[in-house]
């Protein structure tokens, strides 16, 4: 009887598959009787061991992780337009400043109120702002706004009156990823 010794170190899959294929036709052909119509397969302790011991490491070589080839990255690009008002010589001392915005293919508008305290002259918004924010650019009907490409017009009102204004455009924004190649 041939004896087939195993090392997993200079083993290949394919070499694998052989062998384990080669020790169940030497012990198929060896154990088993062929009478007329029954098949027997009558296995000693050894061989049934040695069949489980192969189909263990059969399923180690075939389950185990290969090494990665591609590369996955993560990527985020969002489009803010940073509004901004100030009262240029602190005139007003505590004041309320109210963004309108107001996407000029749909007709909504997005508000956001902010508190403009005495000794600070003005202060900076982002459109669209995140609605995890306490305060977030939104709707009437609480809605927030979206980075939406398109064409905006926007005001600062304070005390009810526009004091500032213009218009904006927010681009669409796009991914671009590059694999890089550590092979020597």
């Amino acid at each position: 009887m041939q004896q087939y010794r195993i090392t997993y170190q200079s083993i290949t899959i394919q070499k694998f598959l052989k062998i384990i294929l080669k020790i169940i036709f030497v012990i198929f052909n060896t154990f088993t009787t062929f009478p007329m119509q029954t098949l027997t397969l009558r296995l000693p302790r050894r061989f049934a061991l040695l069949l489980r011991v192969a189909g263990f490491f059969l399923a180690l070589v075939v389950l185990t992780p290969t090494k990665a080839h591609a590369q996955t990255w993560l990527v985020s690009t969002d489009a803010y337009i940073k509004l901004g008002v100030m009262d240029k010589f602190s005139q007003l001392g505590t004041y309320t400043a109210t963004f309108v915005v107001t996407d000029q293919t749909s007709g909504r508008e997005y508000w956001l109120t902010r508190e403009v305290e005495k000794g600070k002259n003005g202060v900076d918004v982002l459109f669209p702002s995140e609605p995890s924010e306490p305060d977030y650019f939104k709707t009437a009907k609480g809605e927030a706004a979206r980075a939406t490409p398109g064409k905006y017009a926007w005001e600062c009102r304070v005390s009810g009156k526009r004091v500032v204004g213009g218009r904006f455009e927010l681009p669409a924004v796009a991914n671009d990823v590059t694999v890089v190649d550590n092979r020597k």
